[in-house]
C-alpha cells in the first residue's frame, strides 16, 4: 500500500511535466487467436525429383538444404534424391570464377549473368560465403549484392555457407550442381570466396576456370599463385573504366606476357586475358565470346569429355573420404574418447600422433 500511495502521490507531483510516464494500453488480442503454426509437411523423394525436374524452385532450394544438412536422415534423403536426378544432370556448362577480393566478382556475375540470360541460357550462380571460424556463421549476402538479377526468373543463385571446409569450398556444392542441372540451367556459376586453396577443388568440378584480376594493386602478378594462375583458362581484368583504363591494358599485357611462359595446358588451350567494366558495361560481351570459344576447342579436341570422367573419378575418391570420415565421428564408442584423448594432448600427456592412432584402432576394431 505505501508503495502504491508513492507512486500515486508521484505521479501527482509530475502531472503536466516531462517527467510524467504514460500508464500505455492493456495487451492487445494477436490478430487471430484462433491461428495455430502448422509444420510444413515434409515431401517425399518421389515430390522431390517431380517438383526439380518441374523446375519448381522452391522445391529446389528444399532439396539443397537437404543436401547441405548434416543430419544422417536429411543426407540420405538427398543421395537418393540425387541419384534420381543423375539421368537430367551434366547437360550444363559449368564455369568457376575466382579473384582476389575486392576484384568485383559478384558485380562482375551480376553484369554478365544478363548478357547470358538474354542469350537463351537458364543461369544458376552458386556462391561460396566464407562461414566463421568462430560463430560457424555466415553472411550469405550474395542475393543483395547481385540485386538486379536476384528476381530474375531466368536466374537462380544460391548462397551457400563454406562450413568451415578446406579453403572455404561448401561442402556439397558439386551434389547442388547436379540438382541444379535436372532443374534445367545449362549454366553453372560457382563463385569462390577469393584466391586460396578453395581453387583447387572448384577446378575439379568446373568445365573452364576464370579469374578476376584487378589493376593498380600494386604488382599484378606478385599476389597471383603459381598454381591459380596455371588453371586459370581466362583472366579478366575488371573495373576498366575511366582512369583505371590504361591501367587494366597494362595489366592485362602483363598478364598476357607471364601466361605465355608457362607450359601449353593439357587441354592445348592457351588462357586469353580480356578487360572488362561492370559498371560500364564494357568488355562482357567479349569475354563471353572467349568463353564460347573456349568451349568449342576443348569439344572438338574431346578433352571435355575426358576431364568430366576425371573429375567424376576425383568426386568419388572424395566422397569416400568424406563417408569414412562421419562415421568415425559419429561412431558412440569414439564420441565418448574423444573429449578425454583431447585433455590429454592439450596438457601433453599424449601426443596427438599417437592419440590418433589409438583412436583409430579403437575404431576398426569395432
Amino acid at each position: 500500500m505505501k508503495i502504491d500511495h508513492f507512486e500515486h502521490h508521484h505521479r501527482e507531483a509530475n502531472e503536466g511535466s516531462a517527467l510524467n510516464v504514460a500508464q500505455g494500453v492493456a495487451d492487445q488480442p494477436i490478430v487471430n487467436p484462433g491461428f495455430v503454426r502448422r509444420k510444413r509437411p515434409a515431401l517425399t523423394t518421389a515430390q522431390f525429383v517431380e517438383g526439380i525436374l518441374a523446375r519448381d524452385i522452391a522445391v529446389l532450394s528444399q532439396a539443397i538444404t537437404l543436401v547441405e544438412s548434416n543430419n544422417p536422415e536429411h543426407y540420405a534423403q538427398a543421395q537418393q534424391i540425387i541419384e534420381a536426378c543423375l539421368p537430367h544432370a551434366g547437360r550444363s556448362v559449368r564455369i568457376g570464377i575466382t579473384g582476389v577480393p575486392g576484384a568485383g566478382k559478384s558485380t562482375f556475375i551480376e553484369a554478365i549473368g544478363s548478357r547470358v540470360a538474354d542469350g537463351g541460357h537458364r543461369l544458376a550462380v552458386l556462391a561460396i560465403d566464407p562461414s566463421s571460424e568462430r560463430s560457424g556463421g555466415s553472411i550469405l549476402g550474395d542475393k543483395t549484392r547481385m540485386e538486379s538479377i536476384s528476381t530474375d526468373p531466368r536466374i537462380f543463385i544460391r548462397p551457400s555457407p563454406s562450413a568451415g571446409s578446406l579453403g572455404g569450398v561448401a561442402r556439397k556444392t558439386r551434389e547442388t550442381v547436379v540438382l541444379c542441372e535436372a532443374a534445367g540451367y545449362d549454366v553453372i556459376f560457382i563463385e569462390t570466396v577469393g584466391v586460396g586453396q578453395s581453387e583447387t577443388a572448384v577446378h575439379s568440378m568446373v568445365d573452364m576456370f576464370m579469374l578476376l584480376q584487378i589493376s593498380g594493386a600494386g604488382d599484378e602478378l606478385q599476389g597471383i599463385k603459381r598454381g591459380i594462375m596455371e588453371m586459370a583458362d581466362a583472366v579478366v581484368i575488371t573495373k576498366a573504366e575511366g582512369e583505371n583504363l590504361v591501367k587494366a591494358q597494362l595489366a592485362a599485357r602483363q598478364f598476357e606476357n607471364a601466361l605465355m611462359l608457362f607450359p601449353t595446358p593439357e587441354s592445348g588451350w592457351r588462357p586469353r586475358v580480356f578487360t572488362s567494366s561492370a559498371y560500364a558495361g564494357t568488355g562482357l560481351d567479349e569475354v563471353w565470346a572467349g568463353v564460347e570459344e573456349f568451349l568449342s576447342f576443348v569439344r572438338a579436341g574431346g578433352f571435355f569429355v575426358a576431364n568430366r570422367s576425371r573429375q567424376n573419378q576425383y568426386w568419388m575418391r572424395e566422397t569416400i573420404d568424406e563417408t569414412l570420415r562421419q562415421n568415425f565421428y559419429r561412431n558412440p564408442e569414439i564420441e565418448a574418447l574423444l573429449p578425454e584423448f583431447r585433455r590429454r594432448v592439450l596438457e601433453d600427456r599424449m601426443s596427438s600422433f599417437v592419440a590418433a592412432h589409438e583412436l583409430l584402432e579403437r575404431y576398426y576394431k569395432k
